[in-house]
């Protein structure tokens, strides 16, 4: 089976539900979860669990569908992504993007942050693929608002300047995201795991004033491939807060602790290597990266 048609059975055959039905379903929260991830759900539920496909996300570029997963008498909904339903990259190895996604967890998890909701690599009804906690993010106008364009030359209080952007009919705007906490740690976590795809769409703040970031695929590559648009605090010294944690990371990462095991099962040693020296180097440096100049530094299109 060739890698369109698994990504075709993994989807269109999986279900035939619309987007819309997806979010339907995603907003009726099932009751009775097991709730000791950084969401609701935890790793035991979506490890061993039943998972029922409901539905798909149809605008994701790789197989995603919605599922229900149940255990024990808990409940919960989540996101499986099929191996299977990968599409090829130049830039980064055939079917390694699920545990891309379950190493950026796991150094989400080390950090303490809460970040990245509860992620595992497991057997599903369409094979091996990465399953994770769905998150609900608050409708538009309830949340704090993270991105925005703007016609000023300067960001506001509050903001911190992306670029400018073409807007359409010639005109551009400052596009600027928020002075947020959450966000600067996303920041450097992003860094840390070498994201080379962190759009705003992939920003899930919650009614309740949390934060989650999803779809890290694209990371933990040996090259330097970060692409966000996180960029405000760029040259910017590091907080304290993060200096504490990349100090901890590191000492996580040295050979033979339990991290750097556990990583060692998910990406190539190579890039297990290249992972321990961005550490170092936001140590040593005390900065916030700054964008360089052999990769386009804002992904593209940036939601």
């Amino acid at each position: 089976m060739s890698t369109d048609q698994a990504t075709d059975q993994a989807t269109d055959q999986a279900t035939g539900q619309t987007a819309d039905q997806t979010t339907e379903r995603a907003a009726q929260q099932p009751a009775g979860s097991l709730s000791d991830g950084a969401g609701g759900l935890s790793a035991e539920l979506l490890a061993h669990g039943e998972l029922t496909v409901r539905g798909q996300v149809r605008e994701a570029s790789n197989a995603v569908l919605y599922c229900t997963v149940a255990h024990e008498g808990a409940s919960g909904p989540c996101v499986y992504k099929p191996v299977a339903g990968e599409r090829p990259l130049w830039d980064f190895p055939d079917g390694t993007l699920a545990q891309r996604e379950v190493a950026a967890y796991e150094v989400s998890r080390a950090t303490g942050w809460g970040l990245i909701p509860t992620t595992v690599l497991r057997d599903g009804p369409y094979g091996q693929g990465m399953v994770q906690e769905w998150i609900e993010a608050a409708p538009p106008g309830e949340g704090a608002e993270l991105l925005a364009l703007t016609d000023e030359e300067e960001p506001a209080p509050g903001w911190k300047a992306v670029g400018f952007a073409e807007v359409g009919q010639g005109r551009t705007a400052l596009l600027v995201h928020a002075d947020d906490a959450r966000l600067r740690r996303l920041a450097v976590l992003d860094a840390v795991i070498n994201n080379g795809d962190r759009k705003g769409g992939h920003l899930l703040p919650t009614a309740d004033g949390r934060l989650f970031a999803i779809d890290h695929g694209v990371t933990f590559n040996a090259e330097d491939k970060l692409r966000t648009l996180l960029w405000g605090w760029a040259g910017e010294p590091l907080t304290s807060e993060a200096v504490e944690v990349l100090g901890h990371l590191a000492r996580e990462l040295a050979a033979g602790a339990p991290l750097a095991a556990r990583l060692a099962e998910l990406i190539t040693a190579a890039e297990l290597d290249a992972l321990r020296e961005r550490v170092a180097g936001l140590i040593r440096t005390g900065t916030h990266p700054v964008p360089g100049g052999d990769w386009p530094p804002i992904p593209w299109p940036p939601v």
